[in-house]
């Protein structure tokens, strides 16, 4: 298996990959356009983030995207890990782990001061997963307003 930064060529499994995390974890149908276009803007804009995927045999089986949130408290940047996914018939086989390993070694000498995830309520194996990678639940409930 191979983890590398993906590249604009990989814009079309990102997309496939979000919509179905989006219908998996939500029951939510995501737009094709709109999707497509966040995840080409942040090829376009490396200030929005970085993608990271993961390759077996010339196929994307995974892939997450880290976006950046600057903390005053703690003179550093949290990198948010969002939009994971695997494949289903590559989960448990340790794709997550190697692309978590991947972004904590990018951000090495980077000013990172932690990594934080959004993860669904029962989303029971994903939070065992990030537990035995050394994440633990937040003190902060999350809120939010979409407009």
């Amino acid at each position: 298996m191979k983890i590398r930064l993906a590249e604009e060529t990989d814009v079309p499994a990102l997309v496939e990959f979000n919509q179905a995390m989006a219908l998996e974890t939500e029951g939510k149908n995501l737009d094709a356009g709109v999707l497509r276009r966040g995840v080409e803007a942040v090829f376009d804009d490396d200030k929005k983030g970085f993608y990271a995927v993961a390759e077996e045999a010339g196929r994307i089986v995974g892939g997450l995207m880290v976006t950046y949130e600057w903390s005053d408290w703690r003179d550093g940047w949290f990198w948010w890990i969002q939009s994971v996914y695997v494949l289903p018939d590559r989960r448990g086989r340790g794709v997550y782990r190697r692309l978590y390993e991947f972004v904590r070694e990018r951000a090495r000498d980077r000013r990172v001061c932690g990594f934080r995830l959004y993860v669904e309520r029962e989303n029971e194996g994903a939070q065992k997963v990030y537990e035995k990678l050394g994440m633990k639940a937040s003190y902060y409930l999350m809120y939010e307003e979409t407009i």
